[in-house]
């Protein structure tokens, strides 16, 4: 007898018509009568369950009638199509073995329950029909990102987690260190000389410094990895574990950027919805109605690009009374996202930010006051990605880190890039979850991460 998954059964039902047939998998839902009874079972291959009939002429009849949800069994019978039915098809158990029983106090009865209360549940969600897509799509998400770049010659690096360098500059890591914290405490001093790595370093926050090492041997690199900021944020989008995907491409200028960023976003959307179709019905259906409809819309569009100057020149003129007034020189808040998004009606790359609001290491333009940098706008979501071309000229690279003071010979490996072979080079980094929440219509960071890490909570 053939042991079938289920999705086999769901690609190819008229072969196995007919057919004896063994499954294993969870009950999902039980109900019985007096002489037969209906399982829903899944075996996590496929989004959909499949239904179980078994009748009173099993030698166990009476234990099955018992059967908890989310038990282990193992069913044997006869597989059989039910177009006439609610359900494609249906298998007519001539066997049902319990393997593994499910306790009564089983937290995730056939019921509704909340996403807070899943998250204290973190290590069961998976089981629920959001979760089980939410995960199912990251999955698939996951594996198209590698495709487009691996499909387009990129070499995938793996930078490290544990680094002396923090690449953004906002003193936002992680430390990391073998030193007894109650004698630190006791003696009011740090010996770093004492430290496994005789210095002071963090979890890194970005592998991004690295990945221009590598760049400029083979050309075009990504990362894709965790990363760690120590950034004491509750928000829904803010998360201190989380995943980069940080490509890094020499001879490649700002507008060579937006264009990878474009063709790789529309990649990712289309293979999403080709490879996950249960699953984005379902979270369009039930989590965001409409879903579908706007990721089909991005594939489709032209995303806009304008500098940062006409964006806060359209927000002053838009006459909207604003919680945060637009500036010249500053950032741009979320409101002020959502509202360009439908100014332009679809994505928007935005160039040419503030020198004094960007990283040190991104390309000075001629004024002298703004950078050669870009973020990606999307609707719904707000800032998706964010990338530069990179200062590739010694003394200006140096001279910006010394007005930042910061201490440059930590990042002498990163200055001599500049001096053996520079190059017009570009990159840009995307958070993966801020992705799957725009990929899901999911609101919250925490309910896109299989284990979610933030200020006050690392469970499980």
């Amino acid at each position: 007898m053939e042991l079938v998954e289920l999705k086999d059964l769901y690609k190819e039902m008229k072969k196995y018509d007919g057919k004896e047939i063994m499954l294993r998998g969870w009950v999902k839902t039980a109900r019985d009568s007096k002489t037969f009874g209906f399982i829903e079972l899944n075996d996590g291959t496929y989004f959909k369950n499949i239904q179980v009939v078994y009748e009173d002429t099993m030698s166990n009849f009476t234990e099955i009638t018992k059967v908890s949800i989310y038990s282990s069994i193992e069913v044997e019978g006869k597989f059989v199509l039910t177009p006439d039915a609610k359900q494609p098809f249906e298998v007519k158990a001539t066997k049902i073995t319990i393997l593994g029983k499910s306790d009564a106090d089983y937290p995730l009865q056939k019921k509704g329950h909340s996403v807070e209360f899943l998250r204290e549940q973190a290590y069961l969600r998976p089981r629920t029909n959001l979760f089980n897509a939410v995960f199912r799509v990251r999955s698939v998400a996951a594996m198209a990102i590698h495709e487009y770049f691996q499909d387009r010659g990129y070499v995938y690096v793996h930078t490290p987690l544990i680094t002396a360098n923090d690449g953004e500059g906002a003193g936002e890591m992680f430390q990391v260190t073998t030193l007894d914290l109650d004698r630190v405490a006791s003696s009011g001093k740090v010996e770093y000389d004492k430290d496994f790595f005789n210095k002071k370093v963090g979890l890194t926050v970005t592998g991004q410094l690295e990945g221009e090492a590598f760049a400029h041997a083979f050309g075009k690199i990504y990362t894709f990895g965790p990363s760690f900021r120590a950034e004491n944020s509750n928000t829904k989008t803010h998360a201190s574990e989380f995943w980069m995907i940080e490509p890094e491409i020499a001879f490649m200028d700002l507008d060579g950027v937006m264009d990878l960023e474009e063709d790789m976003l529309k990649y990712i959307v289309t293979r999403t919805l080709e490879r996950c179709p249960e699953e984005m019905q379902f979270l369009n259906k039930f989590v965001a109605p409409g879903l579908i409809e706007k990721l089909e819309k991005l594939v489709a569009s032209k995303f806009t690009r304008v500098t940062h100057e006409e964006v806060i020149t359209i927000l002053k003129n838009a006459g909207v009374k604003w919680e945060f007034e637009p500036e010249y020189g500053g950032d741009i808040a979320k409101e002020h996202e959502k509202y360009i998004t439908e100014h332009f009606h679809g994505p928007v790359f935005i160039t040419n930010w503030p020198k004094d609001i960007k990283a040190f290491y991104m390309k000075q333009n001629p004024d002298g006051k703004t950078v050669a940098a870009v973020d990606l706008e999307v609707p719904g979501a707000g800032e998706l990605m964010g990338g530069s071309q990179r200062e590739e000229n010694y003394d200006k690279l140096l001279n910006r880190m010394k007005e930042l003071g910061m201490h440059e010979e930590e990042l002498d490996w990163y200055l001599n890039l500049r001096r053996y072979g520079t190059t017009i080079h570009s990159g840009f980094g995307m958070g993966f979850e801020r992705l799957l929440i725009y990929l899901t219509g999911v609101e919250n960071i925490r309910d896109v991460i299989p284990f979610p890490r933030t200020p006050g909570n690392c469970e499980f």
